[in-house]
């Protein structure tokens, strides 16, 4: 009874509970749900975000987050297109792009915990300066005519199933373990929890920051590559409006923005809850102009319930109270 209480409080639990609410009652209203080309689909289709939202819950847990990533997925993927035009290896372009989404992570970080300018303030910057980057590499137009073994990264199929999602399941299954029993890696919570605490128990905090933006930024750069082979060309507007699905499906996960909490498989949950809502949607017939309102809107939601949660942990804590010193004999 014990552990079923402790299963059932976690926000994963919950967040499974949802999920498979949507699918039962997505099952009854549309047949063409559970057909295996849509379920496929809608791996393939999550399976980017869920890429870039590994690396994000490490961000978040620490405390950060990073709003550049869409930029940096359009970024990387045009770079290691450009260099397969130009007649360069396919293993050597893919190198240069994961490089290139670690040093722009690097950048990030750098300035965050170096310089000491707002993670919002520097990666929004970034995102700016990254996609006007890609329009000028890419002049405004798609690039194409891309090699057979790149597009094979994106396009392959194993057992009737597509390189990305075994990628992507890959990353989540090493990421979560990672998180929840690598010593090094759980340090983030307490950078999250206590950033002081974490600097007097000798934790290299500004290190451990710094590669927390280096990984969301390469797998941010893996997310492109697999991306751009999938749809065999590098788009121009690739990752537009990425960092909110990710960030969102982090935070419904169980992630705060205070940092301290989360976990890569409630990340994985959040990011599929979205997804299956933005199909439903889909299936119902639903304008596609709402399924943007419908992310804010669970954005907003999970950041709500998120802080009303907090604020009720906080109203449970015993208040402290300061008693009296009195000397010998009972006289204060």
């Amino acid at each position: 009874m014990d552990f079923l209480k402790r299963i059932t409080k976690q926000r994963e639990f919950v967040i499974a509970v949802i999920v498979l609410s949507v699918i039962v009652v997505m099952s009854f209203v549309s047949p063409v749900f559970f057909s295996s080309g849509n379920l496929l689909a809608l791996l393939l289709g999550l399976s980017i975000e869920a890429v870039i939202a590994v690396a994000m819950t490490n961000l978040m847990v620490s405390g950060g987050f990073d709003m550049s990533v869409g930029s940096i997925v359009a970024f990387s993927g045009a770079a290691v297109a450009i260099l397969l035009t130009k007649g360069v290896p396919t293993g050597v372009a893919v190198f240069v792009g994961l490089v290139i989404g670690g040093a722009i992570g690097l950048f990030n970080g750098f300035i965050i915990s170096k310089v000491g300018i707002n993670a919002f303030v520097t990666t929004l910057a970034s995102l700016s300066l990254f996609r006007g980057l890609t329009l000028i590499l890419t002049k405004g137009q798609n690039i194409s005519g891309l090699p057979a073994d790149f597009k094979a990264i994106g396009q392959a199929t194993f057992f009737g199933i597509q390189t990305p999602i075994y990628i992507a399941a890959i990353l989540i299954i090493a990421g979560d373990i990672t998180l929840r029993r690598s010593r090094f890696f759980r340090q983030s919570y307490y950078i999250g929890g206590n950033e002081r605490a974490a600097r007097l128990s000798g934790i290299a905090v500004d290190r451990l920051k710094v590669l927390a933006y280096m990984l969301t930024g390469l797998f941010a750069g893996l997310a492109g590559i697999v991306m751009t082979a999938r749809l065999g060309a590098a788009s121009m507007t690739a990752g537009s409006g990425l960092e909110l699905r990710v960030i969102t499906a982090v935070i419904i996960g169980g992630a705060s923005l205070q940092g301290g909490e989360g976990s890569v498989l409630g990340a994985f949950l959040g990011s599929l809850l979205m997804a299956l809502i933005t199909n439903a949607l889909t299936l119902l017939g639903v304008d596609v102009y709402w399924q943007t309102f419908v992310i804010g809107g669970t954005l907003l939601v999970a950041v709500l319930i998120d802080q009303l949660s907090k604020n009720r942990a906080a109203a449970k804590k015993p208040i402290l109270t300061i008693q009296p010193v009195t000397a010998k004999g009972g006289k204060k």
